[in-house]
């Protein structure tokens, strides 16, 4: 009888299995829902009911909408702060960081019933701003995900490359322009995946805040919530499809897109 030898290869049978268990085997699931009806035979009506239904399309424009404008805003508040803490020389540069880091730490519950609490101060009804409150309520939450990538990039770029653009006449726009941004685009396309793909489905920042609109994580809970699993699997598996090709279309060269998000 040939005696079980251990090798590195060993090493990967807990994370074979914990896929096939949690990954596979759910998707397998999901698959199976989204392309059967009640009576468990295989249809397409599904698929089809999703870009028929007013409803579904009206709630995947808006979530994108969202996703959309909330990536922008946190990009175009991200990328000066990160800069500034990459290229400036003061000693407390980690500490700074650090700062941005701590509200990650406190409780999502408690950092969104606080944003609450200031927003119903200045606006007196949430209600009336619903698509603003949405965007300043991701913004708030995934604002992290975006400096991080970014100043990580940032603080590895070769300060030498700047040296030299600046000794052959560059100035200081010229040398961000040509040299510091398109070096730093790992980082944003890092940050970009971070913040664009949870803000399509993150429902909990909306219903804290009392916003009534659906975004497509929550629209895939109401259907799982009326028993309807077979609509809310379809809907899902078109979500996993389309956070799918974004990561492919902004997934760029795998080893700098790893250095871009290395800190996280």
């Amino acid at each position: 009888m040939q005696k079980f030898r251990f090798s590195r290869k060993s090493l990967g049978i807990p994370y074979a299995l914990y896929l096939i268990l949690f990954v596979v085997a759910p998707l397998l699931v999901l698959f199976y829902y989204a392309f059967t009806n009640g009576e468990g035979r295989f249809t397409v009506a599904n698929l089809t009911g999703f870009f028929t239904d007013p409803n579904t399309m009206g709630t995947l424009l808006y979530s994108l909408a969202v996703a959309f404008v909330t990536t922008m805003v946190c990009l175009l508040l991200a990328y000066p702060t990160a800069y500034i803490l990459a290229t400036s020389k003061l000693r407390m540069k980690g500490v700074l960081v650090m700062v941005f880091v701590m509200p990650m730490w406190i409780n999502f519950s408690l950092r969104i019933t606080a944003l609450k609490e200031v927003l119903n101060l200045l606006e007196g009804n949430l209600a009336m701003y619903p698509f603003l409150n949405a965007v300043v309520g991701m913004t708030y939450d995934f604002l992290p995900f975006m400096i991080l990538p970014i100043y990580t990039t940032i603080s590895k770029l070769d300060g030498s490359l700047r040296e030299a653009a600046m000794d052959l006449g560059a100035n200081e726009a010229q040398t961000f322009l040509k040299i510091t941004l398109p070096l730093s685009v790992p980082g944003i396309i890092s940050g970009v995946s971070m913040v664009f793909l949870p803000a399509m489905t993150n429902y909990v920042v909306l219903d804290m805040l009392y916003n009534s609109t659906y975004i497509m994580g929550s629209l895939i809970g109401s259907y799982f919530s009326a028993y309807d699993w077979h609509g809310g699997s379809m809907i899902a598996l078109v979500l996993l499809a389309i956070i799918c090709i974004f990561t492919l279309l902004m997934g760029g060269d795998s080893e700098e897109n790893a250095r871009g998000g290395a800190l996280l």
